[in-house]
This record gives structure tokens, C-alpha cells and sequence, in this order.
């Protein structure tokens, strides 16, 4: 099954319940500072030394997410199982994360993420290639659930140079560590934890929402149902450059909830990084590639077995060990003290169908991001973006056909087009520890088909953390 839910019911009352709790109590752990904005460290068992330094011991974050999206009806001259909902729609999901972290030694580090969830991305997470929500896992559910979204270990070697302050966060003990350095980092993580990062499009809880905005679209990286693998990383960092290389297991079958545990079928990736200045203002290049290695379908086969068959072709029923390359380019750049600016761009092989991610085989994203102290609230944000996306001649041959991807599939698409999306948002800083996003999103030619569509998504975001 691609996509596991529950649909008896929208009544989202336990978890909601919980996440407006842990909003409204989340002062108690986290009074205003005075520092503009950002949380204060979280309650620890951290000594400080004589020089008022602090070396955190263990501490313990959470955050609290609500997210509510809605489209009106639009225009569909017909519809298959994954599909977009054409009639007005509005779906919303909840989660309530804890983070835990404890120094074992010294640059050794061990993280827990405990996390409860519920809801649903708009019709289930499917219908759009670069899907509206990173909070809309593709597991949908009415009663809360919980799981352990992460369990790592990670290591630190300084290697010399300046001595960099780390600050208390989420996954992040307070404490130094010089600029040259090696990370090693072990366990149950997210790929894009480490790789295809960027400063003003990555977070769902925080920038843009769009799959395809905060992440490259056509990175296939390695995941469970819910954006999450077994794997470890290492990054390597001199001066103005960092590189990474990572080992991921797949899921043992494409888009599934159960990981391969033994490295069987995995995902291989590497990134390259520069830091520079451009008049004066801090920027940063990301060169990735990645090759996932796995029992994957080919498109032309599967079109092949149905012909020969007389049936609707399928990639699960002609999967073999195969490779499946891809390549992105990620760019950010400080353009004044308030504005940045970033693009994404995005390559893969698409004879095979996708593995984890969404069926993109190549992506263009462009966008900014701008503070408000122009208008006198400083830790509000303006995010503006467009992605575009298209797919293979195979991959268009096998949606045509009435073949069935991972997010998309109409059951034809006789008339082929570039999947279009433009993201805007305004994030409003109402507490330090809580802040109110409105978000808008255009989607044309969803999952490539131009006869159905346009979409416009309203959503509302409510984040809180401590």
C-alpha cells in the first residue's frame, strides 16, 4: 500500500488538544529574553565555568507544530487513485516533538526524538509532484501516534583554528568547537538533516512549506514514510570548505514505511561546499550527488509487461537490483542585512521510478527571504519562491498509460506539462517562543497534467518551541 491511512474521520481533537497544552505552557519553560526573538537555552544540567562559558551537560528542547491547508474546487476533466481532490478541501496536521540530548564525553553526543503525530496532508499526500506540505508525511491518521523519529550519535574532532561558540538548540548541546573539524554523526536521522540544507528554505516548521522548495525536488534521498532512515555521515570541514559523504538505508520497498536495516539496498551521497563573500555579505555553494542502489522498476519495462499483459502497467511487478544517479546544485546568498536570496536546481536519472522522495527528474527552484526591519518587526519574514519540475519521456509514457508513482498518477495525461509552483509566506513573530505563518501556493499543471488545475492552497501555520 503507498500511502497508509485511516479515513473515518478529520476530528483532530487528542493531539491538537496536546499541542495547544504544550503552546500555552510553553512560557513556563521559556520566558521572553531580551536576546530579539530567539528561544533561551533550555533547562540543563550544564556546569559553567569561571569565565561564564557554558558547557552544556545534557539538555531538553520541544516544539509544537499546527498546520491547516485548504484549496478550493478547481478544474479536472477527470481523476485516477492518486489524484488531487478536485472539490474544496482542507486538511490539517498536528505534531509534538521533544528533543533530548546528552554529552558523553568529551565531542561525544547522543540525541533522542521522540514525536507524536496526527492528521493528514491534503488528499493524503498525493495529486502534486512537489507536494504543498513537509509537515504532510505520507502516513495519515486520525488517533495520535507516536514514534521515535530519531536516535543518533554523533562525534565531534577539532582539528584547529578559531574557537566557535555552539549554541543550545534543538539537537545541538551549548558548548566549542574549532573551525576546522570532522562530525561524524550515526543512527536514525534524516538525510537532508546533513545534505541539500540552506539557510532560507529547508525548515516547514519555519520558511517555505513546498517539498520541492525546502528540498531539492529531484533528490531522491533515502527515507521511511516519514522523511527518516538508518545511516551515518561524516563531514569534513577546512576554512572556507566542507565536504560530506553519507550511507543510508533504503526502504525495502519503494515508498514504504519499513526500512532495510542491513544496508542491502542504500543510498549513497556526497556534497561539496564553499563559503564565500560577495560584497561583503556571506554566501555558500552545494554541489551534491547521490546513488541510490536498490530493487527498483524501469518505466519502458513495466509499459512493456502491460502491453504484453493487456494491463495497466506497473513498476512493482519488474523491479530488479539497479542504480539510479542524480546531481543538485543549492545556492544561498546575503544580498543585504534583511534579504537573502537562494536557487536550487536538480537532476536524476528517469528510466526508473522514483524510490522515496516524489516523482521529479529535474527541478528549478528560485526565492528569497526577507526580514522586517524595514517595518519595524525584525523577526518577521517574507518568503517568496517558484519551483518548476518536469519528468522523463518514460516517466510521462507511464503516467499516460494509467501507471500509479508515488505521490501522482491521473490515470492518463494526454496533455503533458511543466508542474509549476509559486510559494509565499509571512511568518509573524507574536512570542519569542511562538510565531503565526500565512502561506499561499499556486500550483499550475499538478502532477504535469494541464487538464486539471490551477490549485491555489491556503495554509496557516502555528509554531511553538521552547
Amino acid at each position: 500500500m503507498r500511502h497508509t491511512s485511516a479515513r473515518a474521520s478529520r476530528v483532530l481533537v487528542p493531539l491538537s488538544a496536546i499541542g495547544s497544552l504544550l503552546l500555552l505552557s510553553t512560557p513556563i519553560f521559556a520566558q521572553a529574553d531580551s536576546s530579539g526573538g530567539n528561544p533561551p537555552p533550555a533547562q540543563t544540567g550544564a556546569p559553567v565555568d569561571s569565565s561564564g562559558d557554558t558547557d552544556e551537560t545534557w539538555n531538553l528542547h520541544g516544539q509544537t507544530t499546527f498546520t491547516e491547508q485548504y484549496h478550493p474546487g478547481f478544474s479536472s476533466a477527470f481523476r485516477g487513485v492518486n489524484s488531487l481532490d478536485p472539490g474544496s478541501r482542507g486538511d490539517e496536521t498536528v505534531d509534538v516533538t521533544l528533543f533530548a540530548g546528552l554529552r558523553l564525553w568529551s565531542g561525544g553526543e547522543a540525541y533522542a526524538d521522540p514525536e507524536l503525530d496526527q492528521g493528514f496532508g491534503l488528499s493524503d499526500t498525493v495529486g502534486v509532484a512537489a507536494f504543498p506540505s513537509g509537515e504532510g508525511y505520507k502516513v495519515g491518521s486520525v488517533p495520535p501516534y507516536f514514534r521515535l523519529q530519531r536516535l543518533f550519535f554523533r562525534q565531534t574532532f577539532d582539528l584547529g583554528g578559531e574557537t566557535q561558540k555552539i549554541d543550545s538548540d534543538a539537537n545541538q548541546l551549548a558548548g566549542e568547537r574549532t573551525a576546522d573539524n570532522v562530525i561524524v554523526t550515526m543512527g536514525k536521522i534524516s538525510a537532508v538533516d546533513i545534505f541539500d540544507t540552506n539557510t532560507y528554505a529547508h525548515d516547514p516548521r519555519a520558511d517555505f512549506m513546498n517539498w520541492a522548495i525546502i528540498d531539492s525536488g529531484a533528490y531522491d534521498y533515502a527515507a521511511d514514510s516519514w522523511g527518516y532512515s538508518y545511516g551515518v555521515a561524516a563531514e569534513w570541514t577546512q576554512n572556507w570548505w566542507t565536504l560530506r559523504v553519507g550511507l543510508f538505508d533504503l526502504s525495502k520497498v519503494p515508498n514504504e514505511k519499513y526500512l532495510e536495516t542491513n544496508f542491502s539496498q542504500f543510498e549513497l551521497v556526497s556534497e561539496a561546499e564553499e563559503r564565500h563573500k560577495l560584497f561583503g555579505r556571506d554566501g555558500k555553494l552545494k554541489l551534491l550527488a547521490f546513488v541510490n542502489r536498490g530493487r527498483m522498476g524501469d518505466y519502458n519495462d513495466a509499459i512493456a509487461l502491460g502491453e504484453l499483459t493487456h494491463a495497466v502497467p506497473d513498476t512493482a511487478l519488474v523491479r530488479n537490483y539497479a542504480s539510479r544517479p542524480g546531481v543538485a546544485l543549492n545556492f544561498e546568498q546575503a544580498a543585504t542585512d534583511n534579504l537573502g536570496v537562494f536557487a536550487r536546481a536538480g537532476l536524476n536519472d528517469g528510466s526508473k521510478e522514483a524510490y522515496e522522495f516524489t516523482e521529479i527528474n529535474r527541478s528549478l527552484a528560485v526565492g528569497l527571504s526577507l526580514k522586517g526591519a524595514d517595518w519595524l518587526r525584525p523577526d518577521d519574514t517574507i518568503g517568496f519562491a517558484e519551483e518548476v519540475a518536469g519528468i522523463s519521456h518514460a516517466a510521462r509514457n507511464y503516467l499516460a498509460a494509467g501507471g500509479l508513482g508515488i505521490l501522482i498518477g491521473d490515470g492518463q495525461l494526454p496533455h503533458y506539462g511543466l508542474e509549476n509552483v509559486v510559494e509565499t509566506y509571512y511568518s509573524a513573530k507574536v512570542a519569542s517562543w511562538f510565531t503565526t505563518t500565512f502561506d499561499y501556493q499556486f500550483i499550475a499543471n499538478p502532477a504535469y497534467n494541464r487538464d486539471r488545475g490551477p490549485v491555489s492552497v491556503f495554509g496557516v501555520r502555528l509554531h511553538g518551541q521552547f
